[in-house]
């Protein structure tokens, strides 16, 4: 009975410890609710970039269309309790709420390895 109840706790400490790894890997502008955005530039209407006040750039794609998003000049960023935007996060377009389906860090808006983190998220 010892040997099973060991191997199911370090199986279960495996995937804690799995979890964690994952989550500190997270990407997250902090204090986006009070100044941590510089800009943001749609990518059709199915992604934004976000550059935070750190100058890095960050890439969040939605669920679906976001209507609206390449011809708006102002959108909301609704962030979580904390203030912080990330993959969790979504952003208000015409009326319309836009939820991220996936954040991540990027070179820039114009950076080649777009398609990278998108198939290696997809994989996961």
């Amino acid at each position: 009975m010892w040997k099973t109840t060991l191997i199911a706790l370090t199986a279960v400490s495996t995937m804690v410890t799995a979890n964690v790894a994952s989550a500190d890997k997270r990407a997250v502008i902090r204090f986006a609710d009070l100044g941590g955005i510089r800009d943001w530039r749609a990518d059709g209407g199915d992604a934004i970039f976000v550059e935070g006040r750190n100058r890095q750039w960050y890439r969040g794609t939605f669920f679906g269309t976001c209507h609206g998003l390449r011809f708006t000049e102002a959108i909301a960023f609704i962030t979580e309790a904390d203030g912080s935007l990330d993959k969790f996060s979504s952003v208000w377009v015409d009326g319309q709420r836009c939820h991220f389906k996936s954040f991540y860090r990027v070179s820039g808006p114009d950076s080649k390895d777009l398609y990278e983190v998108e198939k290696s998220e997809s994989e996961e």
